[in-house]
């Protein structure tokens, strides 16, 4: 009789996992996987795309979201000449100081400083925003698993709510937010920039490029590290096959004894 009850017992833990898992796997939707150039042990950034994101960066993304982790300087890596980083850096004011009278004062940007956030502090932001407060980007595609994946996922997920949920103003539904209710209005739809290289602006490229830039902002090492990885692999071919040629010399002689 116990031994049933045990069995009984064991048969409905795993049932109630069985179920858990079900059900979670059911509320759980699947991210739209985009082939990006930079996945794989091979892959690459691509510069025209990440000077796109830059672009829908600065005049879209940068209004609400900062990026306080990369400097003007590592333009270079995409593409941008020193001339044109110290042009583009000129464009923001840079609070720096004390001066020699001990006040802070504002002074054009140069390429060793970093991105400027759109607010002083959080409390600043969080005021201008209801409470909600826009993340620093810098590492914003690390924050998440499958982080590129989500991000595209997310920015082309916006819908309209179902028919028994009443947002409130300033809210937005989006089933790849936990909780799937939103603050940020959908910051990109189809035209809502122009390329400067005439690229056509609808809303999957201009997602696909600024995930990728956010990318190359939070791993800039990327390729650097594949590179460094894939000479790691050759050498240790190379090494293998130099250990089995000598491990057969060695032992044809001692089988020729």
């Amino acid at each position: 009789m116990s031994r049933n009850i045990f069995f009984y017992l064991i048969f409905s833990f795993f049932f109630l996992i069985f179920l858990s898992f079900k059900s979670y796997s059911a509320d759980t939707l699947s991210l739209k996987k985009q082939s990006w150039t930079f996945s794989g042990l091979f892959g690459r950034y691509d510069t025209s795309s990440l000077q796109r994101g830059l672009q829908i960066y600065q005049e879209v993304c940068s209004t609400c979201h900062g990026l306080k982790r990369l400097r003007f300087r590592e333009l270079e890596a995409i593409g941008f000449t020193n001339e044109q980083i110290k042009e583009y850096a000129s464009t923001f004011e840079i609070q720096d100081g004390p001066n020699d009278q001990g006040e802070m004062y504002t002074r054009p940007g140069n390429p060793e400083d970093t991105f400027i956030s759109p607010y002083q502090n959080e409390q600043e932001a969080r005021a201008a925003f209801n409470g909600s407060y826009p993340p620093d980007l810098s590492l914003i595609i690390k924050a998440r698993k499958k982080g590129p994946d989500y991000t595209y996922s997310l920015l082309t997920g916006y819908v309209d709510p179902p028919n028994d949920l009443n947002l409130s103003d300033g809210l937005y539904y989006n089933p790849y937010i936990e909780g799937k209710v939103i603050a940020m209005p959908p910051p990109l739809y189809d035209a809502v920039i122009q390329y400067i290289d005439g690229t056509n602006p609808n809303l999957h490229q201009l997602t696909y490029d600024i995930v990728s830039f956010l990318n190359w902002v939070a791993e800039p090492e990327l390729e650097a590290r594949k590179s460094l990885g894939l000479k790691v692999i050759i050498f240790l071919i190379i090494l293998t096959s130099l250990f089995y040629v000598t491990m057969k010399n060695i032992w044809s002689r001692i089988n020729n004894k």
